[in-house]
């Protein structure tokens, strides 16, 4: 009986702390949760009742719910619409969602396109059907090198250490060609442009490895949803299953890397969690894509047999002991060590878990 009526659509701010409380509650009546790192929601309100609600989060639309007595009608539609026009007027036109499965039908009226999806637990979606493939095309037509054995790290580098030299190293070495994403999203200690200086200027002497810029295509966890996923050891799941596929079932094949590589972990066990899915998604699992070899490589000690790890940099830097930890870092990246700014922003744990 609504479908005649025309409920009014409105920009909330997350920062409004009466707004963000009133979608709180709308979604917890929804069986939804509500992400911390939103900018902005687009609600509808019918005689100002609160009816449905979409949040915006850079290039990602979350926390959307309808309620009930407007299921079946446009307004989902008109609803991811408004949220479009919001996002391109924030400069963001390429846009994502993660939604559960049973709900791909409703988004793909919607004008989204599944990527990837997780059993019954999650689905991630694109506003275009070619999107993914544009960046594949891309990526073989600049990089595409000849040889049989290519390789792959992805890596934070939060920030870039011997320990990551001598991976890419170690990796290079057992390659013809290794290919290097640096993870895109600011999530970190050091922003993405000073992780991607340092890890291309720390391997310039390796003459087969290519560094990438990482993409939309490699999440952060620091982006990942957790609105529709209550148990926290099932987002952390979810997370790596489809970051990891999105590898496998595109990156991969475009560039014909049949091996990834990453270092042990002995200190996170968030780290050391997303490296058994490694194996699992990458190696194990049935999937129309080839298998690709999980090479875990022992991690580089100091002096006192102590793996050199970025958490550790951060330590040293946040206690103002430059001198420490620039042992534990490549000359290439003392550089950024040494401005004087770099360590006051350490403060806190990178959103990934990419090492």
């Amino acid at each position: 009986m609504f479908s005649a009526r025309t409920p009014e659509f409105e920009v909330i701010n997350a920062g409004n702390a009466q707004a963000r409380e009133e979608v709180a509650a709308f979604l917890a009546r929804n069986g939804l949760g509500i992400d911390d790192d939103i900018a902005q929601f687009i609600v509808a309100r019918y005689q100002r009742h609160l009816v449905a609600c979409t949040g915006i989060a850079g290039n990602t639309l979350k926390c959307i719910a309808v309620d009930a007595g407007w299921r079946g009608t446009s307004l989902i539609l008109t609803l991811i619409h408004e949220a479009e026009l919001q996002a391109a007027q924030n400069g963001e036109h390429q846009l994502f969602l993660f939604t559960c499965p049973d709900n791909v039908k409703s988004f793909r009226g919607c004008g989204f396109y599944p990527l990837v999806t997780v059993g019954k637990r999650a689905a991630l979606m694109e506003n275009t059907p070619v999107g993914i493939h544009r960046y594949c095309s891309e990526l073989r037509r600049h990089h595409l090198v000849p040889g049989n054995t290519v390789g792959a790290i992805v890596m934070n580098a939060n920030p870039f250490t011997l320990g990551h030299q001598y991976l890419i190293e170690h990796a290079a070495s057992r390659c013809d060609h290794l290919h290097v994403f640096v993870v895109q999203e600011d999530f970190s200690a050091f922003s993405f442009k000073e992780r991607f200086a340092m890890v291309r200027d720390g391997s310039r002497h390796i003459p087969n490895v290519t560094v990438h810029p990482g993409s939309a295509y490699i999440i952060s966890r620091g982006t990942f949803p957790g609105y529709f996923l209550k148990d926290k050891q099932v987002i952390d799941k979810v997370y790596a299953a489809i970051d990891l596929l999105l590898f496998r079932n595109y990156i991969a094949p475009a560039l014909n890397i049949h091996h990834r590589f990453v270092g042990t972990e002995p200190f996170c066990p968030l780290t050391a969690e997303y490296n058994r899915a490694m194996h699992r998604w990458l190696e194990e699992e049935t999937s129309a894509a080839p298998h690709i070899c999980v090479h875990e490589i022992e991690r580089k000690t100091d002096g006192f047999n102590v793996p050199v790890s970025a958490s550790a940099v951060r330590r040293l830097l946040k206690e103002n002991n430059i001198a420490a930890a620039s042992r534990m870092v490549p000359a290439t990246t003392r550089a950024f060590l040494n401005n004087g700014v770099q360590h006051q922003r350490c403060l806190s744990e990178p959103l990934t878990a990419a090492v």
